[in-house]
């Protein structure tokens, strides 16, 4: 039997994994909200703005009838900003099929509630969170677009619930595993966003490979150390959606986030670095809820606290290395705090 799936979101990744789904035998209705891009999706097989040169298999719908695309759906794939996606699920909660397991892809921490996108998606569509899944891992989706090896980490509260998603975007190049600490995927997900603005700024002016390894692996330090506070498998920080993401994300021209980190450190505005980013740079705001979510639970995250005084309080990057390389002197094996 055919599994049909709406995925919301024809950006970049949700066109990437709606192409996954498609190629591993799932029925695919494609939401998006530009005309042209849908039409263009259709008539031939291609989305030119997000994914220039690439074929999409035929197993896939494009529509702008959000509620079409949901109509008989088991399962749901959410791949829009996340800051925008509590208004945009919201109203679709009623359109829902009974049953159906959502699957978040974005990555974030919801500005004002601190709630993580997995919350988000079971407020906003009404649904258990035992039936909400998310993907994360070292996924840069015109990689995998151009059918490149990848593994990905499916996470669910219930175990059955991710081996269906994991089941449905198994393919030849794509491969997923699956686990249960939805808390620390997620933040992995979320905190190596702002990680590769800091190694992208770092890099924009001009410093080396030391500097880079220093950054991941102190950013590293900070995502488990929020993920172990709020309940998160240390395990989980050592895996495709910890250290495989963080590596990929900081180091890849691929990543809107990193890109944006080096332009804002070759002296672009915030606003310059985004309009010659282009697309989603999900560490820009991130980085304000993610420091608000470490401020609440009592742990400090000096790289996130230095992002967010860059893009939000202008700080300049050279004040910011310097604040971080002047903090006190700790022993690395038993640094748990700051």
């Amino acid at each position: 039997m055919t599994t049909t799936v709406a995925v919301l979101g024809a950006g970049s990744w949700g066109t990437t994994f709606a192409a996954v789904l498609a190629d591993a035998g799932c029925d695919v209705r494609l939401w998006g909200r530009d005309e042209t891009t849908v039409a263009e999706i259709n008539a031939d097989r291609r989305n030119t703005r997000r994914l220039p040169g690439i074929d999409l298999p035929q197993g896939i719908h494009a529509t702008t009838d959000v509620v079409a695309a949901l109509a008989d759906a088991s399962i749901v794939v959410i791949a829009i900003p996340s800051q925008s996606a509590r208004a945009t699920l919201a109203p679709l909660a009623e359109h829902v099929a009974e049953g159906a397991v959502a699957v978040s892809l974005m990555k974030g921490v919801e500005l004002g509630t601190d709630l993580r996108m997995s919350e988000v998606v079971a407020e906003a569509l009404q649904i258990p969170a035992e039936r909400v899944a998310v993907v994360s891992g070292p996924n840069l989706a015109r990689e995998i677009a151009d059918h490149q090896p990848t593994a990905t980490v499916v996470a669910a509260p219930d175990p059955a619930v991710a081996r269906v998603v994991a089941d449905a975007c198994t393919t030849a190049y794509f491969r997923p595993y699956t686990n249960a600490d939805v808390i620390g995927v997620e933040l992995c997900g979320a905190v190596k966003n702002v990680i590769a603005l800091a190694v992208g700024m770092a890099q924009g002016r001009g410093f080396g490979f030391n500097t880079t390894a220093t950054v991941i692996t102190r950013g590293l330090v900070e995502i488990t150390r929020l993920g172990k506070a709020l309940g998160a498998d240390e395990r989980t920080f050592a895996g495709l959606a910890g250290m495989g993401d963080l590596v990929a994300t900081c180091s890849s021209p691929l990543s809107r986030n990193h890109t944006l980190g080096k332009n804002i450190g070759r002296g672009m505005t915030l606003a310059e670095a985004v309009e010659a980013t282009g697309g989603t740079a999900e560490g820009v705001k991130s980085c304000r809820s993610v420091l608000e979510l470490a401020t609440k639970t009592g742990i400090e995250m000096p790289i996130v606290e230095g992002v967010a005084a860059v893009l939000g309080d202008g700080l300049g990057v050279d004040e910011m290395a310097r604040a971080l390389l002047s903090r006190p002197q700790k022993d690395e094996t038993t640094d748990t705090r700051a």
